[in-house]
Order: structure tokens, then sequence, then C-alpha cells
């Protein structure tokens, strides 16, 4: 890794909405409309991947599959995903605002990293018309970063490709990978570092990998807590992870 010159975050459970919950409680809903309950683990699971795609993989997954085929007879298929998707963006959108709120220590971090010369990018698993939502409510709670791509920018071909980070790399002019840090809080993030050749952090607190709210994390033992982010790690360093920090400030150690 070369001098950062740029940070490039996730939204949702990296920067904002602590836990990552707006797409959780979307997805869960969307699969019960249809017969199906997943759990908070199926549901997690691809989080962080384009929300078509995050669908799809759900469909696939052994269990879902399995109680999909008993209850229609056949195999789940892209016109089920297409239309449990099309129910999906709009009961988001109507939440969207609510979950847009900075995560604790995003505002002053971020401030320290611009005042340090560096430049702020990001990426996310929602689409053009969803950040249409976050983006601006993010700003008026004092997080706002220099550019932000979704998948629609680069084809549809979201999180583990590489894309959406290679354009705000364009935006921002840095030259290199060695000059970017990518920080989120999904496997999927890690994959989209990992494959874009540069620096991948994995942020523990009020990440979705976590996948509680902050008032249940705070409710636990210290003895759990030391658990729940050993066994986050676990998964970011799986994954790829280069560093794992217990919340954002740790990014600045790296910078």
């Amino acid at each position: 890794m070369g001098k950062i010159e740029a940070v490039i975050f996730d939204w949702a459970g990296t920067t904002v909405d602590y836990g990552c919950f707006a797409p959780v409680q979307v997805f869960t809903e969307v699969f019960q409309d249809m017969g199906i309950n997943p759990t908070q683990e199926e549901v997690r699971e691809p989080m962080g991947m384009l929300k078509w795609d995050h669908i799809r993989t759900m469909l696939e997954m052994d269990r879902i599959k399995k109680a999909w085929i008993e209850k229609y007879g056949r195999e789940p298929e892209d016109e089920d995903a297409d239309k449990m998707y099309a129910n999906y963006e709009p009961a988001l959108l109507k939440i969207l605002s609510q979950y847009a709120k900075p995560k604790p220590y995003v505002v002053e971090t971020v401030k320290k990293l611009k005042e340090k010369g560096i430049k702020i990018g990001s990426t996310t698993g929602y689409t053009d018309v969803m950040m249409e939502i976050v983006v601006p409510e993010a700003a008026k709670q004092g997080y706002s970063p220099d550019c932000w791509y979704s998948p629609d920018s680069c084809q549809k071909m979201g999180r583990p490709y590489p894309y959406m980070i290679f354009k705000n790399m364009e935006t921002l002019k840095v030259d290199s990978v060695d000059k970017v840090l990518k920080a989120g809080d999904t496997v999927s993030d890690i994959l989209e570092g990992k494959n874009a050749g540069v620096f991948t952090v994995g942020i523990l607190e009020g990440s979705s990998v976590i996948g509680l709210s902050e008032a249940e994390f705070e409710a636990l033992s210290e003895e759990e807590k030391e658990i729940r982010l050993k066994t986050a790690e676990k998964k970011y360093r799986e994954a790829g992870a280069d560093a794992v920090v217990r919340d954002i400030r740790g990014i600045l150690a790296y910078i």
C-alpha cells in the first residue's frame, strides 16, 4: 500500500444506518409475501450486493429453494426475482429516509480525513433512485462524500465486481490502486476491494455482519461483545480483508 490518497466507503452499515437495517427489513417482507420465511442469517449473507442479485442469491439458498419448490412445485427463476424486486424497491424507498443517519464517529472521522487532504469516495448496493433519498438526508446530518457510484453506473455490475471503485478513482483522479483504501461492513465489500486490488478494511461495530442495532449491541456484556466482534472479524479475514477495525476511527491508523 502506498500513501493513501482516497478512502472509499460503503453506505448502509458502514457510514449510515447502524446495523444495516433498512434493506434487511424489506428483504424479509418480500420473501414473506411469497410465503417464505427467511432467517436473519439468510437475509444478511448476500448483503452489499446489488439488490436484485441479493434476492436471486437468496432464492438459490438450499433451505429457501426447498421451501419454494414445496410451495410452487418448481425451482425459483429469474422472473420470480424480477417480481420480488418490483415489490422490494418501492417498499425500501418508503422507509429509506429514516435510515440515513450517520453512524457514531463518522462525521468527525471524515472531517479528519479531509483535513489530511484525503479524498472521500463511496460505493453502494443501493441503486441511483435509492441514493437520491439517502445522499441528501445524510448530508443534512453532516456526512457527504466527494462522490458516490451505484451499480447503475457500471451496467449493474455491482459487488463483488470492482468497477464502482474504479469509477471513484477516475472521478477523484487517483492514479494507482495502491493509493486507495476501501472500507465496508459486509463480505461483498471486502471482495469488491480485493477484486479492485486496493487495501481493504472491515468495520465491526454497527456492521451488517454483526447485525445488531446500537441499543442491542450496547446491551451485551463485554464478553458477549467480544464473541460477536471476533466472529465478525473472522468472516472479514476469510474474505481477504487486509485489516479489521472496531469502528470507523480505526481507519485513521492506516492513513
